[in-house]
């Protein structure tokens, strides 16, 4: 007799006591769970905490050794009962695109997974249209999939996870390696089908910018689950405020910190830390007494994010690690290198009739990190490879480490280190295999080797993994280890495209400790490439790219600057119903506005009578507003102000 769903009250997804192992390894221990119906659960914790095992096996495509998963009142415990939910589920899994065909176009995937998952015709043509657009994919419909960018790809890969308009959402970190403006499209396309379709949604992420928008989340860490609640419960667990500012030396400052504050991270010139006072002049006053004689400037203090707490958990767990700086000291020296280390003049490369880079110019010193941003596709990745001797290009001259990047490839491939998207390991290899092959590829001796090997795996935390296969590391244990490839022979100048993707926060600050020891003191310069805005934050200069153009250029607090001059201060309003405040006040004409977790950002040429606008209609809503205050834009804020009017002016002339 066939397994059927039966349709009742209770929770959508019930876990009980959920055990999974690989052979000895318990990746997920005792976990409990309980998603209820319309809502969005979340999952985050740190790499290889057990989220992707858990979700597979809520998803029917994973076997478990005990406990309980029930989906829709259905005991998942037999390829039947699987079988018997999963047309009422949508699943997405990790990594861009993996779901997808790469032969067929946009068009015929999302053709092809509609009529599998059985979506009626009339359904088909409506929601194709309405994700599409929302997307912005519309353009691309007969475009192969192999010719998208990672972001458009998961794009499409969500598009084809929805169509047939499924009852739960399984999304496995469903927004790793795409752009601000096209995470929040995905959180757009998420409200909506949750609004209209009723649909419910598990759904684990890397970003805690991204977490804030969950109804309820568990936070897991080493198979377990540590805690679980609202994202307001969740940053309760940890008090304290965050205090921002700068003080010269900054190394300095940063050592004297670090002896009194777990939570210490540079960020360019500034210094942030999360300290446990809860009243602000207490925690300046502390951090002015252990900064001693040294000054301090610019001060700005705010109430932790959901990242801060969610590192301090991880701290707690984890108060053994080494200071990967420590590490740095003992084992890395390189020479120093005046000058201009990287040098690009009016680049510019053809696909065909499709033009990816069109006459970038710019320029990164030693000592200097130079991040580019920009929407996927827009040609990021493609300048990298130009400057790398992989591509070469159409137009335009390139210099690396003092080099000519058309006639110096092997010259250049010596003295930098590249670390790609996909991450440029080879995944049947142990991580001692990789590194020891790397480490022939650049010339060192068995002795060299050796010793680079040890700093590698002390620097990038490989420490139990030295044996383990490559391709079944967790993603960000698997991106250190591209790193420590990347550095074995010592180079003068790194570029790293989207290094961090998919790591966990406390592993991303590990990462840019390496990286600010590397161009502080070794004068090693970086050109680098990222979709975390709160990373860019670090750079020294950033360069804005948009269609294969460079469109803007100049350190962080230079570009919020400019934002701020061209579209007004920043108004950021907070209500318990962001989503539905963010549709309303869209409809009453507000425009450049942007949902950023449990607020709402909107930037304004007339911050005192927006103010009564939002209040006024939003009270007419039965809208409650919490707060409206006036505050600095953020880099992503930048960002997705800067992409959306260069989209709107390519759209209107079209």
């Amino acid at each position: 007799m066939e397994e059927t769903v039966p349709r009742c009250d209770a929770p959508i997804v019930r876990v009980s006591g959920f055990v999974k192992r690989y052979r000895r390894h318990e990746a997920v221990s005792g976990v409990e769970l309980t998603v209820r119906k319309g809502e969005i659960y979340g999952l985050i914790g740190p790499d290889g905490a057990g989220k992707s095992s858990l979700m597979k096996a809520i998803a029917g495509v994973l076997s478990y050794e005990s406990g309980s998963v029930e989906v829709f009142g259905v005991t998942v415990d037999s390829e039947r009962a699987a079988e018997a939910v999963k047309p009422h589920l949508g699943f997405l899994p990790q990594g861009l695109g993996l779901n997808l065909y790469p032969e067929l176009t946009v068009e015929e995937n999302i053709d092809f997974f509609a009529r599998v998952r059985l979506a009626s015709e009339e359904r088909l043509r409506e929601d194709k249209a309405r994700l599409l657009a929302m997307t912005r994919l519309d353009r691309f419909r007969d475009r192969a999939t192999k010719h998208l960018s990672g972001g458009m790809k998961q794009k499409l890969a969500l598009i084809c996870t929805l169509i047939h308009g499924p009852e739960l959402a399984i999304l496995d970190e469903p927004t790793t390696g795409v752009d601000p403006v096209s995470r929040r499209d995905f959180w757009a396309i998420l409200a909506e089908w949750l609004e209209a379709k009723g649909m419910t949604a598990l759904v684990s992420t890397a970003y805690m910018d991204e977490a804030i928008r969950f109804h309820r989340l568990s936070f897991m860490s080493k198979g377990r689950m540590l805690t679980a609640g609202s994202p307001s419960e969740i940053r309760s667990l940890a008090k304290g405020l965050v205090v921002t500012f700068e003080s010269n030396p900054q190394s300095d400052a940063v050592e004297r910190l670090k002896t009194r504050y777990s939570q210490v991270e540079t960020l360019g010139s500034s210094i942030h830390v999360f300290a446990p006072e809860t009243e602000a002049p207490a925690a300046l006053a502390e951090i002015k007494k252990t900064l001693g004689e040294l000054p301090i400037e610019h001060v700005h203090i705010d109430d932790p994010e959901l990242e801060d707490v969610v590192v301090s958990l991880l701290l707690r767990e984890r108060n053994d690690q080494p200071d990967a700086q420590a590490a740095l000291r003992e084992g890395f020296a390189t020479g120093q290198f005046d000058g201009l280390a990287i040098e690009a003049r009016e680049l510019v490369r053809d696909f065909g009739d499709f033009r990816a880079v069109d006459q970038v110019s710019f320029a990164v010193k030693a000592g200097e990190i130079f991040g580019l941003l920009g929407a996927n596709g827009a040609g990021k990745t493609t300048v990298i490879k130009m400057l790398t001797g992989i591509l070469p290009p159409t137009g335009g001259q390139g210099w690396v480490a003092g080099a000519d990047m058309r006639q110096a490839g092997g010259a250049i491939k010596e003295r930098i280190g590249y670390m790609s998207q996909a991450f440029s390991l080879y995944l049947d290899l142990t991580v001692v295999e990789n590194i020891r092959l790397f480490a022939g590829i650049y010339g060192l001796n068995r002795k060299d080797t050796n010793q680079r090997m040890a700093w590698i795996i002390d620097m990038a935390g490989l420490s139990g993994y030295e044996f383990d296969r490559t391709g079944g590391l967790p993603m960000g244990v698997r991106q250190r280890l591209a790193l420590g490839c990347a550095l074995v022979h010592q180079p003068r100048v790194l570029f790293l495209d989207e290094p961090t993707s998919g790591v966990d926060p406390i592993g991303r600050r590990r990462f840019w400790k390496i990286l600010s020891h590397l161009v502080r003191t070794e004068a090693v310069a970086i050109l680098i490439t990222t979709h975390y805005m709160s990373e860019a934050e670090h750079c020294d200069r950033l360069g804005l790219m948009y269609a294969g153009r460079l469109v803007a250029e100049g350190s962080p607090a230079e570009l919020k600057r400019q934002l701020v001059q061209e579209t007004g201060p920043l108004l950021e309003i907070t209500t318990d119903q962001p989503g539905h405040a963010l549709a309303q006040l869209t409809k009453r004409g507000l425009s450049n506005m942007t949902w950023a977790g449990s607020r709402i950002h909107l930037l304004s040429h007339d911050p005192v009578q927006d103010e009564a606008r939002i209040r006024t209609a939003l009270a007419d809503c039965g809208i409650a507003v919490q707060g409206i205050r006036t505050k600095q834009p953020s880099l992503e804020d930048v960002f997705v102000s800067r992409v959306r009017a260069l989209e709107q002016a390519a759209s209107e002339a079209r």
